[in-house]
């Protein structure tokens, strides 16, 4: 039976075993990061293995769900769309009312400012704001494509930009999205240890941050 003491002891050595494994995973992924981008990620043993590495990190084998194990694909593909579907179900609450808040108003000159047409330069800034390395959406196309091949590919984002300035809707299926699930604990074992995130593709994200630069500005 471990004294006081040694338990403190114990809990003090542990919390430092587990500090110095996440230095050194924090350490050994930036090395990784800055090898991929040195050697690139052409058909190489190094980007399959990080590429094998990271999908079985990221894969749900099984599942608590009513202290209950789920596995297999379709059975976990379900209690993942049952519990997040509940989870953000609309429900009847008291929410709080705005009607007597007093808001400031934009003069006349801020007003025409927000419907004038974007310009390239603007459209430009909101692309370079980005981070070139973000996680691509359903289009499989990040921010450091569009820097890339900018010269070619702006006509094509400024068609897109002046559309929606003109018909005020965004085309069909533009801001479709891939959820993810991000752990929110080292070992999840149940649905409420994810937290869900939605990736979303380049161009939703061009738009708005022209929006952003335009309130900015």
């Amino acid at each position: 039976m471990l004294s006081a003491d040694e338990c403190a002891e114990l809990l003090g050595v542990s919390s430092d075993i587990h500090s110095l494994s996440r230095l050194n995973a924090s350490i050994c992924w930036q090395q990784a990061r800055v090898r991929w981008l040195r050697d690139g990620d052409a058909n190489t043993k190094f980007f399959h293995s990080v590429m094998s590495r990271r999908r079985r990190h990221n894969a749900l084998a099984s599942i608590l769900v009513d202290d209950v194990v789920v596995e297999g694909v379709q059975p976990i593909r379900n209690a993942v769309f049952t519990h997040f579907a509940n989870h953000f179900k609309a429900a009847t609450v008291t929410r709080p009312s705005v009607s007597n808040l007093q808001f400031g108003s934009l003069s006349v000159a801020d007003g025409v400012s927000l419907i004038k047409p974007f310009l390239v330069e603007e459209v430009k800034a909101a692309v370079w704001e980005c981070d070139s390395f973000k996680s691509p959406g359903p289009d499989g196309i990040n921010f450091g494509f569009l820097k890339d091949f900018w010269a070619d590919m702006k006509e094509d984002i400024m068609r897109f930009v002046s559309e929606f300035h003109r018909n005020g809707k965004l085309s069909k299926g533009i801001n479709t999205t891939f959820i993810a699930l991000i752990p929110k604990v080292d070992s999840p074992q149940k649905l409420n240890d994810f937290r869900p995130i939605s990736l979303v593709g380049v161009c939703i994200k061009s738009w708005r941050n022209c929006l952003l630069i335009d309130l900015r500005g």
